[in-house]
């Protein structure tokens, strides 16, 4: 139980590093790659708070990581995450994107329905 709470903090830590690259890199790397949801979950979060481009490509895009996680509970969290944020437009701008020009169907699927729901919730 200690080592979950030591790595949540990693992730927060990582989430307000000054080096963006090498943190985004490093959440990337490691924590959306995780095999515990939790630590998936944690990190989806943590990136799309960042919300940067660079930050939200990576759990709107990339199959099986965030709101394409194949863990519903990751992707449900990745997905109320991207509906409370307070500035939209990175994220609409990426989901558009993915819909237009994705080569995976499921994921353009997918982001057209997080881009309807994000339209609903402004």
């Amino acid at each position: 139980m200690e080592n979950n709470e030591k790595i949540k903090n990693i992730i927060k830590a990582l989430g307000q590093h000054q080096d963006a690259k090498a943190a985004i890199d490093l959440l990337t790397e490691l924590g959306t790659n995780s095999p515990d949801d939790e630590i998936r979950e944690l990190t989806a979060q943590t990136l799309i708070q960042k919300n940067t481009h660079d930050s939200l490509k990576v759990v709107l895009i990339s199959k099986g990581k965030g709101i394409n996680d194949l863990s519903a509970r990751v992707a449900m969290s990745s997905i109320n995450e991207l509906l409370s944020l307070k500035d939209k437009t990175e994220a609409i701008k990426i989901l558009d994107d993915t819909i237009k020009m994705h080569s995976e169907e499921d994921v353009r699927n997918t982001a057209r329905s997080v881009r309807a729901l994000m339209t609903f919730s402004s």
